[in-house]
């Protein structure tokens, strides 16, 4: 292994050709916004003209209007491919794939289980949750919490919704700013505007459609890049033998971790266990997914659509897990952290493109191109949902108020600005925020797991009522919150040992030396604020399942030959009375006379 020099970030500065290529992403981006924001739009409307009405004139639409419909759900008639690059898209960002990757580098590979759980959330939504969504043809995810429990309700999922967005923002923007800044040089803060000028500019023009489509673009990008950095990093590792020798003998490769304890960061049970739970409780009814699944004509097509998700982000996560390891390979006798290579564990996987590949003419251009569009993706996904949710569950739901399509119009397109703008205070502030960086982390994940705790007992515990879920809700989320910031302020007093695996600076030139970790003494500490970070979401879930369930269960609980049966999962539908049914078919029966008559 040659000695590694701190200053050789600097030897491969972004060229023209990287340029070239960072800049074909986002020339590509915009011009799908343009194009299915204005060029497509004006085609639709000069076919519809000479065609006449369309088959869905007279219904009510989504939103009030054909036209939000069209800006919003894409009228529920998008195609599975794009919608599934969206989904994807949806959910990695930056900070999925530096994040990762570092994982691996300094936690080792047992977190490589997350792709089995990834499958087995996919296998969940689509038999548990999706059924009910695609019955329903919400427009928003939110309402479902109105029609099985109350209007407030909805309103407090959908405005916890709002805020974990809003915290969400500056991370999808600074992450990849970060990355760029390191291997170009270039101010962060004009990256980051960059980044939020070219994604609220297609997301106003184009709506959904535009995001759906250059999400796909993108996704593309991010694959290509991904790929090409590990398989050139493989060759210059010597192939996968050596790859995966070097990381055995570092300490790396660990697959069968069984400990029983929940204060070890990654077992075979937290990554399993935890991570389902994470990924389902972001994927199956947050308003960014439903929003995609709702924009397909169909349940089956919902499924497909889901199907390639799963896979597609179970791959491309395991390709980041194995990128981690080529990190190790290359740093294992010099770590970048110790030696002053780097400041933060994100700045990893640009360092390794810049030292590795960096001479080959484009390579750091693909790869920024790839963390950019995973930035752009993600940031357009979260403006278009949070205006959806601003729109449909604020302003019509909480507020009962009904605007023109003008109004509507003016309102969606003037979050998204608004959002951007947002995006970029936050981002401006965001070195300042310090340690409040963890808690607006941890506090987005209260929010998920509270949200899809509503969601499970809503559609799994048919019994459950208003007070029960109201409790449940409040509880879980007090709870997770305890255990969550407990856990940061134990971390920032210094109360608790790092896990990190050993490091080496033998390679290093000059003089380096390693940060002597300071062992303590846990014992102190108290036991929820020591758990593995695996551990908090499903906590939060089980809080608002078993306590809704329960005070449900002794404040009156719903009567089960009452409930609609749309309303609960078609895996419970088994245990239901006859009687729901037979309800359901009398409102159906009524519904149709209904549009008989008129």
């Amino acid at each position: 292994m040659n000695a590694l020099k701190a200053n050789n970030t600097d030897s491969f500065r972004f060229g023209t050709v990287d340029y070239v290529v960072f800049l074909g992403m986002i020339v590509l981006s915009t011009g799908t916004g343009i194009y299915f924001g204005c060029i497509k739009k004006d085609k639709k409307k000069h076919d519809d003209q000479e065609q006449g009405p369309s088959i869905s004139a007279g219904r009510k639409q989504d939103f009030g209007s054909e036209k939000m419909s069209e800006y919003l759900l894409g009228s529920r008639n998008l195609k599975v491919f794009p919608v599934a690059m969206s989904l994807i898209a949806s959910y990695i960002s930056g900070v999925t794939i530096l994040g990762t990757t570092s994982e691996i580098y300094n936690y080792g590979t047992q977190y490589w289980f997350i792709a089995i759980s990834i499958i087995l959330h996919g296998i969940a939504i689509s038999y548990i949750y999706l059924p009910v969504f695609s019955k329903l043809q919400v427009g928003s995810s939110y309402e479902y919490l109105e029609m099985r429990f109350h209007s407030t309700i909805r309103s407090i999922a959908s405005f916890m919704f709002i805020l974990d967005e809003i915290l969400f923002l500056p991370f999808i923007v600074y992450v990849p700013a970060l990355a760029l800044n390191q291997v170009s040089g270039i101010n962060l803060h004009i990256i980051s505007g960059v980044i939020v000028i070219v994604c609220v500019f297609y997301t106003f023009v184009g709506g959904i459609k535009a995001v759906v489509h250059t999400d796909a673009w993108q996704v593309l990008v991010m694959f290509i890049s991904v790929i090409a950095v590990a398989s050139i990093g493989t060759y210059y590792a010597d192939g996968f033998g050596s790859v995966f020798d070097d990381a055995a003998k570092g300490g790396r490769l660990i697959f069968s971790n069984t400990d029983p304890s929940p204060y070890v960061r990654h077992t075979v049970f937290s990554v399993l266990i935890g991570g389902f739970s994470y990924w389902t409780s972001f994927n199956s009814v947050n308003q960014t997914m439903v929003q995609r699944y709702m924009s397909l004509p169909s349940l089956r097509k919902a499924r497909i659509s889901l199907y390639i998700f799963t896979i597609g982000v179970a791959a491309f996560i395991s390709v980041c897990c194995y990128v981690g390891l080529l990190i190790f390979e290359m740093y294992q006798d010099c770590d970048p952290m110790s030696s002053g290579m780097t400041t933060h564990n994100d700045q990893l996987l640009p360092l390794y493109v810049v030292q590795r590949v960096g001479h080959i003419y484009g390579m750091s251009g693909l790869f920024i191109a790839g963390i950019f569009g995973a930035a752009l993706s993600s940031l357009s996904v979260v403006l278009n949902s949070t205006s959806l949710v601003i729109l449909e569950d604020v302003v019509r739901g909480c507020f009962k108020m009904n605007p023109s399509v003008r109004a509507s119009t003016i309102l969606v397109k003037s979050t998204v600005i608004f959002l951007g703008l947002v995006s970029m205070a936050l981002v401006t502030f965001l070195d300042k925020l310090g340690s409040i960086l963890g808690a607006a982390t941890a506090l987005t994940g209260i929010a998920a797991g509270t949200t899809f705790g509503l969601f499970t007992l809503g559609m799994l515990v048919p019994w459950a009522n208003n007070v029960g879920t109201a409790v449940g809700g409040v509880v879980s989320a007090l709870t997770a919150s305890w255990i969550s910031f407990g856990s940061q302020f134990a971390m920032a007093a210094g109360e608790l040992n790092s896990q990190r695996l050993d490091v080496f600076v033998d390679g290093c030139t000059g003089n380096v030396t390693l940060h002597e970790n300071v062992w303590v003494n846990e014992d102190d500490v108290f036991p929820l604020y020591r758990l593995s970070y695996h551990w908090i979401n499903p906590i939060g879930v089980t809080t608002a399942i078993v306590v809704g369930a329960l005070v449900s269960l002794v404040t009156k609980p719903t009567d089960l030959k009452t409930v609609d049966p749309d309303l609960i999962s078609p895996v419970i539908h088994r245990f239901l009375p006859k009687e729901c049914f037979e309800g359901r078919n009398h409102r159906a029966q009524t519904q149709n006379k209904l549009l008989t008559s008129t």
